[in-house]
């Protein structure tokens, strides 16, 4: 059983310094530019959902 307790203490250690590196190399701006791409692209997205709904009802009525 010990070794099922050590095995996912691995896990957790090796995770937390994984995301403890990862935040520390991450900058501000690096976080920013990447929300707003982020909802850039969601919009774009959604944009074009919306526009193809309204041409595939458009072009089913002809």
């Amino acid at each position: 059983m010990s070794d099922h307790s050590t095995f996912n203490g691995t896990k957790a250690g090796t995770a937390g310094g994984t995301l403890t590196i990862l935040l520390a190399n991450l900058s501000v701006t690096d976080l920013l530019q990447t929300a707003i791409l982020a909802a850039i692209g969601a919009l774009v997205s959604f944009i074009t959902s919306i526009l193809m709904k309204y041409l595939f009802k458009k072009w089913r009525k002809k």
